[in-house]
């Protein structure tokens, strides 16, 4: 595999590219004529740069071409795994890693056993460990490795490179040059809603406006508008889980009370009953009053937090995080409760759920590494 060498100009870089991205979002191979007529491009300029490709092994042969009567084409595609980014996120309770190629394809993933967090001397020195762990157990090629992204439930502030706030880690004004202090590869850092959020308008462009609610051990989430995350002037957009639906009501980790995450969060599940998810809705689906009785009070908190989001945003809201894959048969219900607390709409059919519930945090910010990767090949 050869390094794809820097054009002269920056003209014949953006040539390259274009021709790069059309392969990438092509459905099937195209040839080299196909390709000069998508483009508008001389089929010299199109043979050139194709070469370059194939010997970076960017691309590679994707068959033959249909005969239109004279010789078949040679089709070109994308290769898979040419390279791939690693996403992770930390959690209070565990690391998880995924690693994904320039399609969005699943390499390799892994969770670590449980851990407490905040009781880890070091936290980056753990991290660093178990990333090399997770590559050497997959055989992943540290060639092709473009980055290492960070997620995780805390406010970040870029400037000062800090951790400002992490209740659920026990995190306050925490370096971002120390926890990464051990990691040999580039690395970016964003908060866990972000990068969920991101990953479904990644995969569903045409939500370009949205209120990505993640429901995970915390309630996080993020606001995209046009496409792009809407961060706020102090990169606290998107912090749901402490939007206050309970005056008064249970006590936060933020030291605050009747917080969203106190009422909507699966570790409220695992906390009150001491269960896992599974074990949760199964019982719910054999009608257990006890388990009945807290679905109804965290459907009806969300549907306050959701109605609040909707008031202010006025945009659709998607459901994200892994408490959001058990919420199919109760979505009608949701939404009914929700259009109930709404001054001018009689539905709520802008409530949705996601298409990644588990794994969208990590691949959200490995795609940070991805999507430069593409657009500035």
């Amino acid at each position: 595999m050869e390094k794809l060498t820097a054009p002269i100009t920056e003209r014949r870089r953006q040539t390259r590219n274009s021709i790069y991205q059309c392969l990438y979002n092509a459905k099937e191979p195209l040839s080299k004529q196909e390709i000069a007529q998508l483009l508008g491009l001389s089929l010299p300029t199109v043979h050139q740069n194709i070469g370059e490709l194939v010997s970076a092994s960017l691309i590679q042969h994707g068959g033959m071409q249909r005969s239109t009567g004279g010789r078949r084409a040679v089709g070109y595609t994308i290769t898979q795994g040419a390279r791939f980014a690693i996403g992770v996120s930390i959690t209070d309770d565990r690391l998880r890693f995924l690693a994904a190629d320039l399609q969005l394809q699943e390499l390799a993933y892994k969770k670590t056993d449980e851990i407490e967090m905040h009781c880890v001397p070091d936290l980056g020195l753990l991290l660093a460990d178990e990333l090399e762990k997770f590559i050497d157990e997959n055989r992943l090629d540290r060639y092709k490795l473009l980055g290492i992204g960070l997620a995780l439930p805390g406010v970040i502030d870029e400037e000062k490179k800090q951790i400002t706030f992490a209740p659920t880690l026990r995190m306050t004004n925490i370096s971002i040059d120390g926890l990464i202090a051990h990691l040999r590869y580039p690395v970016y850092v964003e908060n866990d809603g972000t990068s969920g959020g991101y990953a479904e308008y990644f995969l569903q462009p045409e939500k370009s406006s949205m209120a990505y609610l993640l429901l995970e051990n915390g309630v996080g989430g993020a606001v995209l508008l046009n496409g792009a995350p809407y961060f706020g002037m102090h990169h606290r957009s998107g912090e749901f889980g402490h939007m206050c639906v309970e005056p008064g009501g249970l006590a936060c980790a933020c030291g605050k009370n009747g917080c969203m995450e106190c009422y909507c969060s699966a570790k409220r599940i695992s906390t009150d009953l001491g269960i896992t998810l599974e074990e949760f809705f199964a019982g719910l689906e054999q009608h257990n009053p006890e388990y009945e009785t807290l679905w109804e009070d965290l459907l009806q908190h969300l549907a306050i937090g959701i109605n609040n989001i909707r008031m202010a945003l006025d945009c659709d809201v998607v459901l994200g995080g892994f408490l959001s894959q058990y919420m199919t048969p109760f979505l009608p219900d949701l939404r009914r409760r929700t259009a109930a607390l709404n001054t001018f709409e009689d539905n709520a059919d802008y409530i949705d759920l996601c298409l990644y519930p588990r794994r969208a945090v990590m691949l959200g910010v490995a795609l940070y590494f991805i999507r430069d990767f593409i657009e500035t090949i």
